[in-house]
């Protein structure tokens, strides 16, 4: 199923995160690292008397009476958007370029005044939030873990397996080793020429942590760490589209700007990681050679064949247009290779969406105080050699860092800027913030008022005759001289073509008006009482006793599972759709013509 219509990128590389001409001028220089903290809180403090505290902001601003809204309108000025930044980490530097580039006010130490927007460098978690815009959702990190990513992937390639071929064959250990051994077996008993390379991940990982490949499932590392740490073992990709001969993987930026209505945005350029030795299909020879097989960059990073380069073609890093540009000068069509990623996120969040909107009423229950969320995510994909994109693993926090660090001497190293990291980060954080701009509805219903305004006084100077002389301006807008967004929406636009996978997500509206209690992710024995009895899924053979049992046998499977106990009940999860499934229809079988669940 491909988007209609998407059109190929440029193959010229993208060139968003560069100032435009007429773009608003940056500061000459940039506070330097190392600079004295208490400079940098006079500035803050600064800019907190320049936004109206104390008498002197006041003065300035033509007095305190009056909140800013007027003041910015009896002074021709508009009040800017207000970005707290004092949780960025990582992405701090691009954030406070982009928030230059915008002449928005970022407040570095946080603000006592509610902020617009607040960034956050990696969770969501944050109790004195009661407004504005927060650039994470609740659960979001939790679900994109390897485990629970494989888990929802599977839910949909159970229920759509051809639109869900995107994703490797995975079994989730420690509790699927046994049928990882025996399905392993099967496959090579009914294909004997079949050898399989398998890659375990485990948990929860990051910058390729802990990653490793083998031949036999016997050679999984069973002892120690799994046990408390369980991991993800899928088939690997052992036929890779080589460039250079190298392999590689993409970094695709992707906003998840709403969850309600689901709303989603995809970066039209991203950055190509790869491996710095040439690639060799595994072999025991070759397994553990990582910087041959990984395209992680913090591996990579320390090969000595890594190249650094300026230049967005070149390198162990580059631009994701300029890998395209390649392509298709040889003639492939980069034009499906787009509508296939496309189709490939829309339905990667699809599967994502189910849990985490249980996830959202739990911290944010409707009626409660709290900050609307979006989210920049990052997608690594793995083009295989006939073009078809496979889904590596999404990132709920990833990285935004617009320089690397370079060795001095032994143990020295210094902090230097990658133009290829700030040509593609700037340009996806800074249209990220265009994007959930705060006052753009005001500013829109302002600019529809000023143009009916100019209108009128346009034709009574024109009664008036030329002495009038007076001009109206409206072509100046706070995004005068940026460059177009780098950001595309792709969801609601192919709404149609993907509505029908969204199965799951009725299941999870149900499952969020039986759990009872707000601010849970769990239900109850007494919300799944309460649901079987609704839905009318209990009869005089399937009593409410049958029900309890079949709720306690649900759990018991769940705390096999090792499953986090702090909570009691029942989690939105194929594991629990699939088994009450199951029982449901053995005790329905005998007694009605279709099952409820099917």
């Amino acid at each position: 199923m491909e988007p209609a219509g998407a059109p190929p990128p440029s193959c010229a590389p993208a060139r968003e995160a560069e100032e435009p001409p007429g773009s608003p001028a940056l500061p000459a220089e940039r506070p330097r690292d190392g600079e004295p903290a208490r400079k940098a809180r006079e500035e803050a403090a600064s800019a907190e008397r320049s936004h109206g505290r104390g008498p002197a902001g006041r003065a300035a601003r033509g007095g305190g009476r009056h909140g800013p809204e007027e003041r910015g309108a009896r002074t021709g000025r508009r009040p800017r958007v207000t970005v707290d930044s004092s949780k960025a980490k990582t992405s701090l530097e691009a954030l406070k370029i982009s928030l230059r580039q915008l002449r928005w006010r970022e407040f570095p130490f946080g603000r006592r005044l509610p902020c617009d927007i607040y960034w956050h460098g990696v969770s969501f978690h944050d109790s004195y939030i009661f407004s504005g815009q927060v650039n994470k959702f609740p659960g979001m990190t939790e679900m994109v873990r390897k485990v629970t990513l494989s888990r929802a992937v599977r839910t949909m390639q159970d229920l759509f397996p051809v639109e869900y071929n995107f994703y490797p064959r995975s079994w989730i250990l420690p509790e699927e080793f046994p049928l990882f051994v025996t399905e392993v077996r099967m496959m090579k008993e009914s294909d004997p020429s079949w050898k399989p390379t398998f890659i375990v991940k485990p948990d929860g990982g990051c910058q390729g942590d802990g990653i490793y490949l083998i031949k036999d499932p016997n050679d999984v590392r069973l002892a120690g760490s799994l046990q408390s740490r369980p991991a993800v073992v899928q088939e690997y990709i052992c036929k890779p589209l080589l460039v250079d001969k190298l392999k590689f993987d993409i970094r695709l930026y992707v906003l998840l700007k709403s969850l309600e209505p689901l709303e989603i945005y995809i970066a039209k350029d991203g950055l190509s990681r790869f491996c710095t030795e040439p690639y060799q299909e595994p072999t025991l020879k070759n397994l553990h050679q990582v910087f041959m097989h990984l395209t992680n960059y913090s591996l990579n990073i320390h090969s000595g064949n890594f190249i650094h380069s300026d230049n967005a073609n070149t390198g162990s890093k580059r631009t994701f247009s300029s890998i395209l540009c390649r392509l298709s000068s040889r003639g492939a069509d980069v034009k499906k290779v787009w509508s296939d990623i496309i189709s490939l996120v829309i339905k990667t969040i699809i599967a994502l969406t189910p849990e985490l909107k249980v996830y959202y009423q739990s911290d944010i229950p409707a009626g409660k105080p709290g900050p609307t969320c979006f989210q920049i995510l990052g997608f690594d994909i793995l083009l295989m050699k006939n073009l078809k994109p496979m889904l590596l693993e999404v990132n709920a926090n990833p990285s935004m860092r617009i320089e690397h660090e370079q060795e001095l001497s032994p143990g020295v190293f210094e902090n230097v800027p990658s133009p290829v990291d700030e040509e593609v980060k700037v340009a996806v954080i800074r249209d990220t913030l265009r994007l959930v701009d705060p006052q753009k509805k005001k500013r829109k219903d302002i600019q529809s008022q000023t143009s009916e305004h100019v209108s009128e006084t346009k034709e009574d100077l024109l009664d008036a005759g030329p002495a009038g002389g007076l001009e109206y301006d409206t072509s100046k807008t706070p995004e005068a001289g940026l460059p177009s967004l780098c950001l595309k929406q792709v969801f609601p636009k192919y709404a149609k073509q993907f509505n029908y996978l969204r199965l799951v997500d009725r299941v999870a509206a149900l499952f969020i008006r039986f759990l009872g209690v707000k601010g849970t992710t769990k239900l109850g024995p007494t919300g799944f009482r309460t649901f079987i009895r609704n839905c009318k899924l209990s009869n005089s053979n399937f009593s409410m006793a049958a029900v309890d049992i079949l709720y306690i046998d649900i759990t018991r499977r769940w705390n096999s599972m090792g499953i986090d106990h702090k909570e009691s009940g029942i989690l939105l999860s194929w594991d629990f759709l699939s088994a009450a499934q199951s029982s449901l229809c053995r005790r329905c079988q005998a007694h009605t013509a279709v099952c409820p669940f099917q």
